[in-house]
């Protein structure tokens, strides 16, 4: 075998294959990181010392990624070009209008084109067989000159297998599919339009504050049917912009035939849904949400794929191992679908292909990884509770062919894209899933801190507001490792579903379709629903994380789940709508809500404290329900004792000056009672107190939250 590069860190920091070698042949999986060197492990060290006795492990890991870079290197010339292939691969249209068809199928016997071009006779465009698996057809131009397969014309690839099958498939590197009305399979249809949409606006900065809209196009409606990506662009965007959010993370827009799987089993991963629109009218969304400021994140899923097989992947020839592992290891066994075989070297180039093509073609920003604990785990993390002991993240358990994977996605990545933003779901807590790979880590940029919204769920399920343990909402919203970025939310698209209930229908239930109206007093479920739900929201955006994620509706207390059509609701599109109508009504309190969260996002702006190190939490106290901490020279004060009120409540602060008050939950215009006056001046006394060098005392009412700033600071940052 020939010899391997090593990984250096070039001046950018970014990793890059050098000459320096180890030999691969004899070597076993027990040698392997033995002789190997990471070149910044030492700064994971530094941060975690109990990592040390899994030094190995992580030479190991890193050793491997050098090894598949060192291969892509020699046999494609660089992971550049091999995450270039959706331009090889499919269907290519060439400089003379002849069109090169190329896939791989290896376990075929033959394969041929049909289509509305031929009249869609099967045998007459026969694929010619190339080595490794690959097969190929070129066909001239009309004699026009124009191509032979005119745009939004279907085709089909005929696979002839080894038994004798004669199956009929969508090649997998598709561009756009779609479905007739009453039909039950997507077809494959040639998009190749004579004026393709050109992007006009630059990509955004990476911002310092990530705050993200997490969205569904074809929810963005109040009315019961499929929104459009154009709905999408001229009645969604403005609001995220006015809300303060500099993040959209789109949902389901990888092909998925089953519309109710909320686009988590994917079909077609090259093809943007057609149910919302065209190619094209998806990237007028992303290059207005641009010319706004607003970056787009992709919603990713390269954890598993349908079991389709006439429009999905599934046995695309023949074979049940094409892209996947053979069953039983090639099912997942809850989600019943099919796991990809991460060491197949045309299985990455499917998916890191797959990855370069949404950045390029599309000018996402980044992605949110869907399902990264089923990746890193041969159990998928079924039946199995992470208790946070460090045996759990190292050892046999782990897939280390889909940790690589999820190494070499992030390097390849952030060496072409460095704004590129990458989220990890993952619910183990994998120690370094946030470090640089230079380091050992994974490399992703940030971690949804899925234990935060599970607790809100159970607090309100559960307990009492006096019973609420103050200490224990406040680990759960800093119980984090230390140095590794977590995206921090209060609930998601998961508590909006049907089977659970977002946090406003937990608090105020059927009461919000009939005593919202500001018209009226408040009754108490609705008094304490409105003030639990800006409170819940504005602590877990201040003390939860380096980034805040809102699920589309939410920030306003959307009045209902979140429910597909589907056969147990009759097909029904009544819950699967977001009503921003509801906003729009002045005498209804949702905009009211709505204010709150914009003017919590535009505070955050302000003062950037989710760009700050973690917060100094200087009280917790369980008897008055009050939590203080300050984090990037801005104090916050919650009481959420339900009846108590206190006066001159002395809380600590580190920086001496004049505070104002910034953000107020008990001011009018959010549904609150008003009992705070905003022209207070607030002057610290040189009196130490719970840690902090000065204290101020303040008037706190019951259940309401306070956001403090000094007015001698300047908070650019």
């Amino acid at each position: 075998m020939p010899a391997l590069c090593s990984l250096a860190v070039s001046p950018s920091g970014r990793l890059a294959a050098v000459g320096a070698r180890l030999a691969w042949s004899g070597e076993t999986m027990a040698d392997l990181g033995d002789n190997v060197t990471i070149p910044e492990f030492s700064c994971l060290l530094q941060m975690d010392p109990y990592l040390k006795q899994y030094e190995k492990d992580f030479r190991r890991r890193y050793e491997l990624l050098q090894k598949q870079l060192f291969l892509l290197e020699e046999a494609e010339g660089g992971f550049d070009q091999f995450t270039r292939s959706y331009n090889t691969f499919g269907v290519q249209r060439r400089p003379d209008n002849s069109l090169y068809f190329k896939e791989w199928a290896p376990a075929a016997e033959a394969l041929f084109l049909t289509g509305d071009f031929n009249g869609w006779d099967k045998f007459s465009h026969c694929y010619t067989k190339k080595e490794f698996g690959k097969w190929e057809l070129i066909l001239p131009p009309k004699h026009d000159n124009s191509p032979a397969v005119d745009h939004n014309s279907k085709l089909k690839v005929v696979v002839h297998t080894k038994e004798g099958q004669r199956l009929y498939r969508i090649s997998p590197w598709a561009k756009y599919v779609t479905r007739e009305e009453k039909a039950v399979i997507y077809d494959w249809v040639h998009w190749d339009p004579p004026q393709p949409y050109i992007h006009i606006h630059p990509r955004p900065r990476k911002p310092t504050s990530l705050r993200i809209y997490e969205s569904h196009v074809g929810i963005g409606s109040p009315e019961g049917k499929i929104a459009s990506y154009n709905n999408f662009t001229t009645n969604v965007l403005p609001r995220i912009k006015d809300l303060g959010y500099n993040c959209i993370q789109l949902m389901a827009i990888m092909e998925h035939a089953y519309y109710a799987s909320f686009g988590y089993q994917i079909t077609s991963f090259f093809a943007a849904s057609s149910r919302y629109g065209t190619p094209d009218e998806l990237k007028q969304l992303i290059d207005v949400a641009h010319s706004m400021g607003i970056l787009v994140l992709l919603d990713v899923v390269h954890s598993h794929a349908s079991k389709n097989t006439e429009d999905g992947l599934n046995r695309f020839d023949g074979s049940d191992s094409c892209f996947f592992h053979s069953p039983p290891r090639g099912v997942h066994s809850l989600w019943d679908s099919r796991l990809f075989n991460y060491s197949s070297w045309e299985v990455l180039r499917f998916l890191l292909s797959n990855l370069r093509w949404w950045m390029e073609e599309y000018r996402f920003d980044g992605f949110r990884f869907d399902g990264v604990t089923s990746m890193l785990y041969h159990h998928h993390g079924i039946g199995t509770g992470f208790t946070g002991d460090y045996s759990e993240y190292f050892g046999l358990q782990v897939d280390e062919d889909s940790l690589v994977y999820l190494m070499l996605a992030n390097h390849v990545l952030h060496t072409l894209y460095p704004d590129c933003i990458t989220v990890a779901e993952d619910v183990s807590g994998m120690p370094a899933l946030c470090r640089k790979v230079e380091e050992g880590g994974l490399g992703f940029d940030y971690r949804l801190a899925m234990a935060v919204p599970d607790k809100w769920i159970q607090i309100l399920k559960e307990l009492k507001d006096e019973d609420w343990n103050i200490g224990n909402i406040v680990h759960t919203l800093t119980n984090r490792r230390y140095g590794e970025k977590c995206i921090a939310y209060a609930e998601s698209h998961d508590q909006a579903l049907v089977g659970d209930k977002s946090l406003a229908f937990w608090l105020m239930d059927k009461e919000m379709y009939t005593n919202m109206s500001s018209l009226i007093p408040m009754t108490a479920i609705i008094d304490r629903g409105m003030q639990l739900h800006k409170m819940i929201r504005l602590i877990t955006h201040g003390l939860g994380g380096e980034g805040y994620l809102n699920f589309m509706g939410n920030e306003f207390g959307h009045p209902e789940w979140l429910d597909f059509p589907r056969e147990g609701n009759n097909q029904s599109y009544h819950y699967a709508r977001r009503q921003f109508n509801l906003v729009d009504m002045d005498h209804l309190r949702y905009c009211q809500l709505y204010a709150f969260d914009r003017d919590m996002n535009r505070t955050e702006d302000k003062y950037g404290w989710l760009a700050a190190p973690p917060a100094f939490v200087s009280a917790k106290h369980e008897e008055d329900k009050v939590i203080v901490f300050d984090r990037s020279n801005v104090l916050f004060i919650f009481n959420f004792h339900p009846s108590k009120s206190f006066q001159d409540y002395r809380v600590a602060v580190e920086t001496p000056g004049k505070y104002k008050i910034k953000l107020d939950s008990d001011a009018a215009q959010y549904g609150g009672h008003g009992r705070l006056d905003h022209n207070t001046e607030f002057f610290t006394q040189a009196e130490p107190f719970n840690g902090r060098s000065n204290s101020i005392q303040v008037y706190i009412p019951c259940r309401t939250a306070i956001v403090l700033a000094n007015e001698e600071i300047d908070y650019c940052y």
